[in-house]
């Protein structure tokens, strides 16, 4: 299969490297030093053990209209870039062409094809001006829910710190042949790639704690295990993800484990930076709206109130603008 990963950082990179690996045609879009690299060397992946595999037979360009049409385009780029390159995404497209997004946070078509009160609603604070709905129809779209962790150590170079499952879904639940063909292409490659009947559980899985640990971790600079062994961050967490809960259960969602089992797991993966605190730290925009914001104006749309999520929101919101008001990043360095 042709796949065209849009976004060569640390999770399509680790995509492309797997997949390029097991024979398929892998395509990056990607910018800058990464792009020089990866048209230089290829890429390189790093596992957890030190192995290192290197994709050389792969291509990579800047503009997606050089690429030409794909089977399928792996959306790996973060919740806040998808709306600048919607419009770039018909040119990798033919008509049978899937888009899988691979966005942490509560998706634009969250409530697309839903049955009751909140069907077909827009998430604003995944798609403000609709303007990704409007160039990526939902026809397209297979979600995914991403487990993995890693890292671009430096261009062209990622390191896993661990994980290899990639859940897929379609919208509306069904397992469609093109979800099938994607999974078992995943497979081939390595991956644990389930197709799932019930996706949406699985991105509130994940949000549950990211919507609480990611700004925890930005705003105090603390890893996972920081945040989960000190009795002040963890109740504040705790506080979040019940409000979360609340919400999911009240658009129908069960959650399979507990909250203090969730907690367990995060602790479990150790000194662990989250994403949003590394891209604090280089100076990048955060997913403050994707993994915050949308889970706050969900609770507005089915009447939860959220006073721990809607503090911390805004703290990390000012955060985020100060840091792209004064270009700047934020770091903890030793004396």
């Amino acid at each position: 299969m042709k796949f065209a990963i849009v976004g060569a950082g640390a999770i399509g990179g680790y995509l492309g490297v797997k997949l390029a690996l097991a024979g398929e045609q892998v395509t990056f879009i990607a910018r800058g030093a990464n792009l020089a690299a990866i048209r230089e060397g290829g890429m390189k992946l790093l596992e957890e053990d030190g192995t290192e595999h290197h994709a050389h037979d792969v291509r990579a360009f800047e503009r997606t209209a050089d690429a030409g049409a794909q089977d399928v385009v792996l959306l790996t780029v973060k919740a806040h870039q998808v709306a600048p390159l919607a419009p770039q995404l018909s040119a990798l497209c033919d008509a049978h062409t899937s888009i899988v997004t691979m966005q942490n946070g509560i998706p634009w078509w969250y409530f697309h094809g839903l049955k009751g009160d909140y069907a077909d609603r827009p998430v604003t604070s995944a798609d403000p001006d609709g303007s990704i709905a409007a160039h990526i129809p939902v026809s397209r779209v297979i979600g995914s829910v991403v487990y993995p962790a890693a890292e671009l150590v430096r261009p062209g170079v990622v390191q896993l710190v661990e994980g290899n499952r990639f859940s897929l879904g379609e919208p509306d639940g069904t397992a469609s042949q093109r979800v099938q063909d994607i999974s078992a292409a995943l497979t081939r490659a390595g991956f644990k790639a389930p197709v799932s009947a019930d996706l949406r559980g699985e991105i509130w899985l994940k949000l549950w704690g990211n919507l609480s640990f990611n700004p925890i971790s930005a705003l105090t600079h603390a890893t996972l295990v920081d945040i989960c062994q000190f009795p002040l961050a963890r109740a504040l967490a705790a506080a979040m993800m019940t409000e979360a809960q609340q919400i999911a259960e009240k658009l129908g969602v069960t959650f399979r484990i507990s909250l203090d089992k969730r907690i367990a797991g995060a602790e479990k993966v150790g000194a662990h930076k989250t994403s949003m605190l590394q891209d604090v730290e280089q100076g990048r925009a955060i997913e403050i709206q994707a993994l915050v914001g949308s889970v706050a104006e969900l609770g507005r749309i089915t009447g939860i109130p959220t006073p721990h999520i809607d503090a911390v929101y805004a703290c990390a919101s000012l955060l985020a603008r100060t840091l792209e008001t004064q270009r700047g990043r934020l770091a903890v360095q030793p004396l």
